[in-house]
């Protein structure tokens, strides 16, 4: 059953100030904190004067590629409630954890079934478990079908080349929350129009179940 839904990928005041302050604001706001390579990349500075917005009840994500000791240090004291850590073992999830007193969303790019199985390992410390693409800023499709059965002890979001106006309630399947950013967008850019219907459309789902 749908929970809720993360919108990803923000990186401009307009954007988040509009998310916020919608009448069914996501559960997550995820902003990609150190992978240059995204063109959704907010550099520090940046990211300091994007995150002084009053967030209301959402939790803000810091989207991070096997994070170093130097940006950790850097964004230790930003109003994240989590962290969302990709390429990380056990041990730097768990030392991340321990050190920075985060919740954790420990994120599996995801191509064939052995990617799933790997979720195991992490049991014990991740507080949310996604499954995305291989693609990281391509927005890459993976088989859903892989993750169909699994049994997990912790929430599952999933992400992936989803779409605003997909069926959304074939996902509810699956997981217990959406995580969109590509989707979302329109020649690159986040598009209030996709970010508004999807929104509502999770709310209706939500009421419907």
């Amino acid at each position: 059953m749908i929970k809720g839904c993360k919108i990803c990928g923000v990186s401009d005041f307009d954007t988040l100030n509009y998310i916020v302050n919608h009448p069914h604001p996501p559960n997550f706001i995820g902003f990609i904190c150190n992978y240059p390579k995204s063109p959704r990349f907010v550099d520090f500075k940046n990211l300091k004067k994007l995150l002084k917005i009053n967030k209301n009840k959402i939790k803000f994500v810091s989207v991070l590629v096997k994070p170093n000791e130097e940006i950790l240090e850097k964004i230790k004291d930003l109003p994240f409630d989590y962290y969302q850590l990709y390429d990380c073992t056990p041990e730097e999830v768990n030392s991340i954890k321990e050190s920075y007193n985060k919740k954790i969303i420990t994120a599996f790019t995801i191509k064939e079934k052995s990617d799933v199985d790997k979720f195991h390992l992490f049991s014990g410390i991740t507080d949310i478990y996604l499954f995305d693409s291989k693609g990281y800023e391509k927005s890459e499709k993976f088989d859903h079908n892989l993750i169909r059965d699994i049994k997990l002890d912790k929430e599952l979001m999933i992400a992936g080349k989803i779409n605003y106006n997909d069926k959304i309630e074939n996902y509810g399947k699956i997981a217990d929350f959406i995580d969109l950013s590509g989707g979302l967008e329109t020649s690159g850019l986040k598009d209030l129009s996709k970010i508004n219907f999807f929104l509502n459309n999770v709310k209706r789902v939500k009421n419907e179940t």
